[in-house]
């Protein structure tokens, strides 16, 4: 009994500094043009270099178009990834979702109509997932056009953008879609960076002519209200925001999609932006998604698989 009691004390150390020191990897959502194969993957342990792991790891069956644009992942503090995506580029009223534990087996998809009560919504694009540590909950927020309901300038009334989001704690019960921003001209691809309790930034694209260009605007909790928007920090033709954070670092990666390249604007407090794009570097092809973390271990059997594919293409 001495024995088994000095063996127990011992075990529950090895096994708490063993799930302690486990290392954490970041790895990055996107898609391939054209969007028709599903879910690619790179991995990175610093943020700065990118490394393809490939796809499709999921491939789209839901929506009238079948693809899957700006996949945005989410790790639940279960442990589970949850997914969602565009699933159309006109015409659907909803977006789809799947969820994972490993990466690599998913889910059924399932196709979340979250606009459906307004059949004359053009589209629904670019849906953002963002779990609210304190409440225990989802947030997803996506862009949609209403026509002849919003303020517009030159663009058109099927092309003249707002946000929406919906609540979720299961992914199973959504509470009903609500208008989640009108700053009073064309909005999408936002993206909810929390900086600490009851301090938010919204990383958001004005979607107007001239414009098209990222800027950021700043609120007390993740639904709003957002206040002070900024003058824009990119060049135009900027889309797609995610936002990586290091230390006291935030780290702005978006798509440049005229000059056809990968960005990334660093920042300390949203207010003043250095451009690192050089220093930085993406598979070819890199599109739209986010950055999330996981486990080295589920890295590592991703790379596996990745090999093999390889391999496999190669005989």
């Amino acid at each position: 009994m001495r024995i088994l009691r000095n063996i127990i004390p011992l075990v529950l150390i090895i096994l708490f500094f063993g799930c302690k020191n486990e290392k954490q990897v970041y790895l990055f959502s996107t898609f391939r043009e054209p969007a028709d194969k599903g879910l690619y993957l790179a991995y990175s342990y610093d943020g700065y270099t990118w490394n393809d792991l490939g796809g499709a790891w999921l491939a789209p069956e839901v929506g009238q178009q079948k693809v899957m644009r700006d996949p945005s992942v989410v790790k639940g503090p279960d442990g589970t990834f949850h997914m969602v995506w565009t699933s159309s580029w006109r015409g659907d009223l909803g977006f789809g979702y799947a969820s994972s534990k490993d990466l690599v087996n998913w889910s059924e998809e399932q196709f979340i109509p979250v606009m459906a009560y307004d059949t004359s919504t053009v589209n629904v694009w670019a849906p953002e997932l963002f779990y609210d540590d304190e409440k225990d909950e989802y947030i997803i927020i996506w862009a949609s056009t209403i026509p002849f309901k919003f303020e517009k300038g030159q663009e058109e009334e099927r092309n003249n953008h707002r946000m929406y989001y919906t609540i979720t704690k299961d992914f199973k019960a959504f509470s009903d879609t609500k208008l989640y921003l009108d700053p009073g001209f064309s909005v999408i691809d936002c993206v909810i960076v929390k900086r600490g309790k009851g301090d938010y930034v919204l990383v958001l694209k004005d979607n107007t002519r001239p414009e098209r260009n990222i800027k950021v605007a700043f609120g007390n909790t993740p639904l709003g209200p957002w206040k002070n928007i900024s003058e824009p920090f990119t060049d135009n033709f900027t889309e797609g925001p995610t936002v990586l954070r290091l230390g006291d670092k935030y780290l702005i990666y978006y798509d440049s999609y005229r000059d056809k390249t990968y960005s990334t604007q660093l920042t300390t407090d949203f207010e003043i932006f250095t451009d690192i794009s050089d220093e930085v570097s993406f598979p070819e092809g890199h599109k739209h998604g986010t950055v999330f973390q996981a486990d080295e271990k589920i890295l590592n059997n991703l790379i596996k698989i990745s090999e093999e594919k390889k391999e496999e293409g190669n005989e």
